[in-house]
């Protein structure tokens, strides 16, 4: 079923079995943070920042440079980035810590004023948070995991309609997952349904 278990005889998919270069790093994010709900304005502008970095690459990659993303983004405090001009979008290009990128350098900045002017009209959390669907997907094996859904598209075209970029139906899917949107930790997994807010059959658990 796609999943493998591994230390302490816990079953997770193979992306996340501890195994290769980045398994340790990749675990550790697996079994502590990914799919557990954020609901803060900065958490959810950094994860939306990281997800649009990562479009093309891979996540490890990401993961590796995340501290190094903090240290050059103002630890994604998001009037400090909207408040960036051109000396630190040249800065951020010759910083070989992150993924040196002007269209998502760009991207992040122009998102930081678009989450700052979002605070007028209830802000970023009840926007991302405003699409969470009704029951969230039951799969098996990672052939069965989306990788966009209408929730996803749905919020993709309203963010890109309040004036983000870079947020895609693929990249807000992505979102969706990382902050517990959704559940697509498969059935098998030790992880399946310890976010408070899926039950393991994919319904909702009740005030989550």
């Amino acid at each position: 079923m796609d999943v493998i278990v591994g230390e302490g005889g816990l079953a997770r998919p193979a992306w996340a079995d501890g195994s290769g270069a980045n398994g340790a790093l990749l675990r550790e994010y697996y079994d502590t943070e990914w799919g557990m709900p954020v609901r803060d304005e900065r958490g959810l502008f950094e994860r939306l920042s990281l997800e649009a970095f990562q479009s093309g690459l891979s996540w490890a990659t990401i993961l590796r440079k995340r501290e190094a993303f903090r240290a050059a983004f103002a630890d994604f405090v998001p009037d400090r980035v909207a408040a960036f001009g051109e000396a630190d979008r040249a800065r951020l290009m010759e910083d070989a810590g992150i993924v040196r990128n002007r269209a998502k350098i760009d991207a992040t900045i122009r998102n930081a004023a678009a989450t700052v002017a979002l605070r007028a009209d209830g802000g970023l959390p009840d926007l991302v948070w405003s699409f969470r669907p009704e029951r969230t997907p039951t799969p098996r094996s990672m052939s069965e995991v989306p990788t966009t859904s209408d929730e996803s598209r749905a919020m993709a075209k309203e963010l890109k309609r309040r004036g983000f970029s870079f947020v895609g139906p693929t990249t807000a899917f992505a979102l969706m997952e990382a902050v517990g949107l959704v559940d697509t930790h498969l059935v098998d997994s030790h992880r399946r349904g310890s976010s408070g807010l899926w039950r393991p059959d994919g319904t909702p658990v009740q005030d989550g």
